[in-house]
């Protein structure tokens, strides 16, 4: 299931996580090796299923593609696959996707003595004070990124 907001900034595509499939992958569980390589002489193949690995709490948790280049500075790239899940507490420095004045986006939470900001990993990027006149919803914490290379 695939719900896409666009608004004239941004696009993001929201999915729910497929609970009728699970697909196990083959997992070398001694690890890869990103120096010199090892001999794998004691290789045992083991199975992962990453709906399994990446999502705690299947009821809370949907999937968002990024758009756009304000959180580059924390590793999300456009077309990236962020797992949130809305159940985890949204506090100081965690990224959150987030429902603004009528814009969905994804940023860091910054909690000051002035108040909440949404703080994008850009320079080219402003901070968003949150106000109370804002029409301001958190949707969900980013837990994981996935990427393609």
């Amino acid at each position: 299931m695939s719900l896409k907001f666009l608004t004239p900034k941004n696009a993001l595509e929201f999915y729910t996580p497929d609970e009728t499939q699970s697909l196990e992958i083959v997992l070398a569980q001694t690890g890869i090796s990103a120096g010199f390589p090892s001999p794998a002489d004691d290789f045992k193949e083991y199975k992962i299923s990453l709906d399994k690995t990446l999502v705690r709490n299947k009821e809370a948790t949907f999937y968002a593609r990024v758009s756009g280049q304000s959180m580059i500075g924390a590793g999300l790239d456009d077309g990236d696959l962020l797992v949130v899940d809305k159940s985890l507490e949204p506090v100081h420095n965690k990224i959150a996707v987030c429902f603004i004045d009528g814009e969905f986006t994804v940023k860091r939470l910054k909690v000051t003595s002035e108040g909440v900001y949404l703080q994008p990993e850009n320079p080219v990027y402003d901070s968003i004070l949150v106000t109370e006149s804002s029409d301001f919803q958190i949707w969900g914490i980013v837990t994981h990124v996935i990427k393609k290379l």
